[in-house]
């Protein structure tokens, strides 16, 4: 075997590596069925391409990052070097590298995150399934909370609300903000190749071709509509509606600072409709307080969710809330949250609500500065972190309800 490796190895051309250490190993090269063709012509000059991947090792105690390197040649053979324990001097472009560097941690981030999706649903699924962000069930919880707030207003007092309108409520908010998704991944799909948390996007990505898209939506836009013919003519034109403020929030943000207020109007449009549902009408005493609570509230948790992307907005040219209001941000929310607060409270006086319902408004009070009072602006992670606990705002409030129209 000797032999044979040292015979092969004078048909290989030379690795020219400025800086290895002695001490790093290398695997040697594959001849795949050498005899089975002629002698390969002289090989061209080698061309190099360097990636660094780092292998975390919590044991290693060098000053150095051990490194997996793979350098790719214009001959038919890989030389792979597993573990360096030195430096490595690299010759290469300082930026070609960093963009090599950075392709693929965005890679192995993508390997690395898995959900549910990937687990259980089939391959060719898993990417309408991301479309709609169905491994994200934070969207459809914010979009479903205002439409059970209304329902169960809406019930008999001394009665539970009708759980058939909840479960299409909930059933129809799966798929209204599944598509609403659709269409904004759809249009921003220029922009969502720029930015770091939205460019592994099935449609920025490439993994669906803009017209899957579209016909994906049209499948989920389908499934709405059978779901809004469940309910009365009067809830029928008020639900259909709502596309207009669904097609167009995607745009909002190219033209003003403000599309997270246009998100409240969007978001919370079940505030209306889930009444509408039960009652056949609407009691503008009741359900716009109701619905102005939801705008409000939404400034709040998507101006925090928005400081996640303002690096990224900035470069892209979009525009948000989070721009909008820089350092004063917590200024800024914590007028929209006691504004949220202040609708809860008049809607349910004039719904006369039990008093369970202001108690739990306090609580769901508390939980809300809780959000404003320790989010930090500047960490991506905390910022997620209380965005997504506004789920538990939502259902605080709507257990106040529910408790409150039984006791009154």
């Amino acid at each position: 075997m000797a032999r044979y490796l040292a015979g092969g190895a004078l048909r290989v051309c030379r690795l020219q590596k400025s800086s290895l250490s002695s001490s790093s190993f290398y695997l040697a090269r594959s001849i795949f069925n050498p005899l089975s063709s002629p002698p390969p012509p002289p090989p061209p000059p080698p061309t190099t391409t360097f990636y660094q991947i780092p292998i975390p090792n919590p044991n290693y105690s060098n000053t150095f990052t051990p490194t997996s390197e793979i350098f790719k040649f214009g001959c038919d053979f890989r030389s792979v070097a597993h573990i360096s324990t030195s430096s490595v001097e690299e010759k290469n472009n300082d930026d070609d590298d960093d963009g090599d560097r950075s392709k693929a941690a965005a890679a192995a981030r993508a390997v690395v995150s898995t959900s549910w999706i990937d687990l259980y649903l089939p391959k060719h699924v898993q990417p309408y399934a991301r479309l709609a962000r169905l491994d994200k069930p934070i969207g459809t919880w914010l979009l479903a909370w205002p439409c059970m707030w209304s329902i169960s207003l809406a019930a008999i007092p001394g009665h539970l609300p009708d759980f058939k309108m909840m479960l299409l409520f909930g059933c129809g908010s799966l798929l209204l903000r599944g598509a609403g998704c659709t269409v904004n991944d759809l249009i921003d799909r220029d922009i969502d190749t720029k930015v770091e948390r939205t460019k592994l996007r099935p449609v920025a990505s490439g993994l669906l071709s803009p017209f899957q898209g579209l016909c994906f939506l049209g499948f989920q836009l389908l499934l709405g509509l059978g779901i809004l013919l469940q309910l009365n003519d009067y809830s029928c034109i008020l639900g259909a509606s709502s596309l207009l403020l669904v097609f167009s929030y995607p745009l909002m943000k190219r033209f003003t600072f403000w599309p997270q207020a246009y998100l409240g109007l969007t978001f919370n449009w079940g505030a209306l409709l889930g009444w509408a549902a039960v009652k056949g009408s609407l009691d503008p005493a009741i359900v716009l307080p109701l619905y102005i609570s939801g705008v409000f509230w939404t400034l709040v948790y998507d101006t925090i969710y928005a400081h996640q992307d303002k690096e990224d907005d900035l470069k892209v040219g979009v525009k948000s809330t989070a721009l909008r209001f820089g350092d004063s941000t917590k200024e800024w929310i914590n007028g929209f949250g006691i504004a949220s607060i202040s609708s809860l409270a008049l809607c349910g006086y004039n719904a006369g609500i039990g008093w369970p319902y202001y108690a739990f408004l306090t609580a769901a009070s508390g939980q809300l500065a809780w959000q404003i009072w320790t989010v930090d602006l500047s960490s991506r992670a905390d910022c997620n972190r209380k965005f997504v606990s506004n789920k538990w705002f939502g259902a605080i409030i709507f257990s106040g309800i529910l408790f409150g129209r039984i006791s009154s």
